[in-house]
């Protein structure tokens, strides 16, 4: 039902900038929202950012000011979202994870699925 691709991760130096894609190729019409969390080893995920269906977003406060999340520019619906990374720092280097949202009518709750996880390595 929901299927998530990422890509974009990769190696750059401090003060870079990356942009992060991730598509859902399977049913868009469930989904509440999407988003990007990481995780360092040894370390729980994180929130990044998410989007929803109409364009909302919500950042975690680390992120606010360097990252941008998107959404593709259907109107009600959610099925691609990027995350714009800027000014890179060797402390986000991690493993960068598509989040999606889907309702769950029967339960009124969401349910969360997730790609398989990219990785994003600063050096410094």
């Amino acid at each position: 039902q929901v299927q998530l691709v990422e890509s974009g991760g990769g190696m750059v130096h401090s003060g870079g900038s990356l942009r992060l894609s991730c598509v859902n190729s399977g049913n868009i019409f469930i989904i509440y929202a999407m988003g990007w969390y990481r995780q360092v080893p040894g370390k729980e995920r994180e929130l990044v950012a998410t989007i929803s269906y109409s364009g909302v977003t919500n950042y975690a406060d680390s992120f606010k000011d360097r990252f941008v999340i998107s959404k593709d520019t259907a109107e009600n619906t959610v099925s691609s979202v990027f995350l714009q990374m800027n000014n890179l720092k060797p402390e986000d280097t991690a493993v960068y994870y598509c989040n999606a949202k889907e309702r769950v009518r029967a339960t009124m709750t969401l349910q969360d699925h997730w790609g398989q996880g990219t990785q994003v390595t600063v050096s410094a």
